[in-house]
């Protein structure tokens, strides 16, 4: 019986492995498809207008799993046309809001050519090619930033990378002991310093590794919304009287809500002066530190001891992948190396499982690879600068027209909000909360219309329309048409709130 059984698995029973002549029909026919996505982008809608609920009764009718399988052309037609009509397109002209670029095509075909191979980039045994590839992309990015790094990681994204900086910099401050030791037998709390404009990373950072988010200083801003130094260097002072620990100055370069830098070569100052990491967020602005007409006001980004990047931001990346670059490789496995017996891995090799949080990771750096040759430098460089040049092409269009009231430019995003004519100059509490009602409903309208999507920023109380520009399709063409589009939708939301006050 045995035997028999033996016999039968000299050829498996299921149709995982798909012939060479069916996967090359499902192949050719979704290329195709994605051909004609690119192409037909500029018309298609935005976005859905269904809700979720409506997406999930459409799906529960469309997709089965069941006793047995379906067929896979059958599967690879049906979802398709599913998901090309029922999702946002980060990728059209009018997507402006948050920081997710519309991706590179050459980025979708080094994603499927990296699932094919599908090597483990833990260990340089298991990946020996994808390792080489990696270890290079992230020295390119490296210099295509000016920052002087010995070593780093492809992650993936935004919080991954402040992750492993931030672990990085907290194992260096504290000490190795507190690997085995935990932080429950240091003897003065580690504090943290960072601005008010910082991500939301920082808080799970606190949280998840065990310093809390008590431990956070917010450090507020000055008037062009940086971070506030002399605020900073006193309130570390005050911490150190108070018996805290200093460990790290957060800075970031290109705020998530408007853009802004901070001054990093201060905050760097500071952080020599009383021996703390200085980490840097750049996962959206730090790429316009390649461009030599800003290098001003990114003086001090090469200082760092860490800095997180975002290469599905500005390089246009498809979904997944952020970087970490450290100063020294040390400081990465001094945070994230363990060898246990199961590990045969060389110590001779670069092996990415001593570099972060991750055993197991997939090839995401192919994409960043390829593109970054197909580019060169001087292409990535035109292309965030035309990202600039349209914000603040924007933001000049704007404050042309009187129903716009035009905020903050900086990189490549602009905040402005409708202000209807009637109510131009007035300041009242009753007046800034009836136009955050107004600002906030039009949002919700405009990223309905199909034809644009913003985000919001709160400024000073106010709630504000934002636009971030890191998507290589969008034009003055496509800005042009904004002012029209918020009168138009401006005006029918405040007739919808007088009828209804």
């Amino acid at each position: 019986m045995e035997e028999n059984n033996s016999k039968k698995l000299r050829r498996r029973s299921t149709n995982i492995n798909v012939n060479s002549a069916e996967f090359k029909k499902a192949g050719y026919w979704l290329v195709d498809q994605i051909a004609a996505l690119f192409e037909e982008m500029d018309t298609r809608p935005l976005t859905t207008i269904k809700s979720g609920e409506e997406i999930a009764n459409l799906l529960q009718q469309k997709a089965q799993f069941g006793e047995d399988g379906q067929p896979l052309q059958t599967l690879i037609e049906g979802t398709t046309e599913f998901l090309t009509t029922n999702s946002l397109y980060n990728g059209h002209p009018g997507f402006m809001g948050y920081i997710t670029s519309s991706p590179a095509p050459l980025g979708v075909l080094a994603d499927m050519l990296a699932a094919a191979v599908n090597p483990n980039v833990g260990a340089s045994t298991l990946s020996p090619a994808a390792t080489q590839m990696e270890r290079q992309a992230i020295q390119w990015i490296a210099e295509f930033i000016g920052y002087p790094s010995d070593a780093g990681i492809m992650v993936s994204g935004g919080n991954m990378a402040n992750f492993v900086g931030f672990v990085a910099g907290m194992r260096a401050k504290l000490g190795l002991d507190i690997r085995s030791t935990g932080l429950i037998n240091t003897d003065k709390s580690p504090v943290v310093y960072t601005s008010r404009e910082t991500h939301t990373w920082i808080q799970k950072a606190m949280d998840l590794f065990g310093l809390g988010t008590d431990q956070i200083r917010w450090i507020g801003t000055d008037e062009h919304r940086q971070m506030n130094l002399e605020e900073l260097d006193q309130t570390i002072k005050e911490d150190l009287r108070n018996n805290k620990n200093p460990i790290m100055i957060i800075g970031t370069a290109g705020s998530v809500s408007m853009g802004v830098l901070d001054p990093l070569a201060e905050i760097y100052k500071i952080s020599q002066k009383h021996r703390l990491w200085f980490h840097i967020d750049g996962a959206y602005g730090g790429f316009a530190a390649s461009l030599p007409e800003l290098q001003d006001q990114f003086a001090g980004f090469a200082m760092a001891d860490s800095i997180a990047v975002d290469p599905h931001k500005w390089l246009y990346a498809p979904l997944e992948v952020g970087c970490t670059l450290v100063k020294n490789a040390q400081y990465l496995t001094d945070a994230f190396s363990y060898h246990p017996p199961y590990y045969q891995f060389s110590n001779t090799e670069v092996n990415f499982v001593d570099y972060g949080l991750q055993n197991s990771r997939g090839f995401r750096a192919l994409k960043v690879w390829l593109s970054l040759q197909h580019l060169g430098i001087n292409g990535y460089r035109q292309l965030i600068r035309e990202d600039i040049a349209l914000a603040s092409y924007a933001y000049q269009l704007f404050d042309a027209d009187p129903a716009l009231e035009v905020v903050s430019n900086y990189l490549s995003i602009t905040t402005f909000r409708y202000v209807p004519l009637h109510l131009k100059d007035r300041d009242d509490e009753h007046t800034l909360n009836y136009l955050n009602k107004l600002n906030q409903t039009l949002l919700s309208r405009l990223n309905h219309s199909q034809e644009l999507f913003l985000s919001n920023a709160i400024d000073q109380g106010r709630f504000l329309l934002r636009m971030c520009i890191v998507n290589f399709r969008t034009t003055t063409e496509v800005l042009d048409k904004i002012p029209g589009l918020v009168k138009k939708y401006g005006t029918e939301v405040e007739q919808e709130m007088q009828l209804t006050s």
